[in-house]
């Protein structure tokens, strides 16, 4: 089986780890997997030193010429599927095989992660109408898809996995040496974009609850985004500065996970959140809001802990008691791991992945 694989994002997030993982384990099964991604991006640099790599990227949804360039390395290459992993990838793929116009057409899939809704602009319905599969990244994605009209027999779910073994037997990084915490003290960690749908400003109200029962608490929030201005004037106006800390993008952010003496994960809305797969192979217990795929990942009161969304109070009491509680959180973090190896493997997304691929190219 040969696909190849479209990724047009610059930075480095859950979808780039799953392109990133997909592609190696497909390799490693001996199927040859090519990528298509941004010339500029930490995908591609990532995997700089492979082959089948081509640097290409659209400017925006609709270009053409990215499209034309593309079109001819379908081509060239003349893959078994085409994969592509976000709305642009979904608008330059579509576009270039209809110049291309290969004989026979290779299945087009693309990858679902989150709850929003599919645009639909007119380019946008033409564009996923030529999906041949929509795989969804878990139960609550794939059921919001359904919701919308996509046709149930497009549709596949696919939980992403992590490499958990890799996770096991990687040393954790000194945190508190990286970010020059105090030397004992306890470390809660965030790992995720700096957004709206992630929740941030009401972690660092639960931190500011925190804190008052747990004074040597510190919270170590890791990722860049468009909230970091507001997010560094909340912790000045709650005078967390001490507790507090924004760290930016890290390339060591699982590292700086398997550090952390809990997890805690914030959003609003969203679907599948990658770093809390990495920090249950980690075996860290985890306090999280019970909004998209998240109860879908931590079995609460198991693995961890699910709260309201938007509610810091309810945070800040379970992350008391598992600061506290030595040996709930090792518990919990043990029953993470078992989890973490049951369901979300590298192993397990790749074969299912692979099968789908098979499914799809000879029906």
């Amino acid at each position: 089986m040969f696909s190849l694989h479209i990724d047009t994002a610059v930075g480095w997030h859950g979808e780039q780890s799953l392109v990133l993982h997909t592609v190696l384990g497909l390799r490693a099964h001996g199927h040859r997997a090519a990528l298509v991604a941004h010339p500029d991006g930490e995908l591609l640099r990532r995997l700089s030193e492979g082959y089948d790599l081509v640097p290409l990227a659209p400017r925006g949804e609709v270009d053409l010429s990215a499209a034309w360039r593309l079109s001819r390395v379908l081509k060239q290459l003349a893959p078994d599927v085409i994969h592509a992993y976000d709305a642009h990838a979904v608008a330059m793929a579509s576009t270039a095989l209809s110049i291309a116009d290969p004989t026979p057409k290779p299945p087009l899939v693309t990858s679902i992660r989150t709850e929003a809704h599919l645009s639909h602009s007119s380019f946008s319905r033409w564009k996923y109408s030529q999906i041949d599969c929509f795989i969804a990244n878990s139960t609550c994605v794939h059921d919001r898809l359904v919701a919308d009209g996509v046709p149930h027999a497009k549709t596949a779910t696919v939980n992403q996995g992590v490499d958990v073994e890799r996770i096991v037997q990687m040393e954790a990084s000194n945190v508190h040496a990286a970010l020059y915490l105090p030397t004992h003290s306890p470390v809660i960690g965030n790992v995720a974009t700096l957004a709206p749908n992630r929740g941030h400003h009401h972690l660092i109200d639960a931190a500011q609850l925190v804190v008052r029962e747990v004074p040597d608490a510190r919270f170590v929030i890791v990722g860049d985004g468009e909230l970091r201005e507001g997010l560094e004037k909340h912790v000045r106006d709650t005078h967390l500065e001490r507790h507090v800390f924004l760290a930016g993008f890290r390339a060591d952010a699982v590292e700086l996970i398997k550090a952390f003496d809990v997890f805690a994960m914030s959003p609003i809305a969203g679907g599948l959140c990658t770093a809390l797969i990495e920090s249950m192979a980690a075996s860290k217990a985890a306090v999280a809001t019970s909004v998209g795929a998240i109860p879908e990942i931590v079995v609460d009161g198991d693995t961890g802990f699910l709260t309201p969304a938007r509610d810091h109070a309810a945070m800040a009491a379970k992350l008391i008691l598992l600061l506290k509680d030595r040996s709930l959180r090792d518990t919990m973090g043990a029953a993470a791991l078992a989890r973490a190896r049951d369901r979300f493997t590298v192993e397990r997304m790749v074969a299912e992945t692979s099968a789908l691929y098979d499914r799809l190219t000879t029906r």
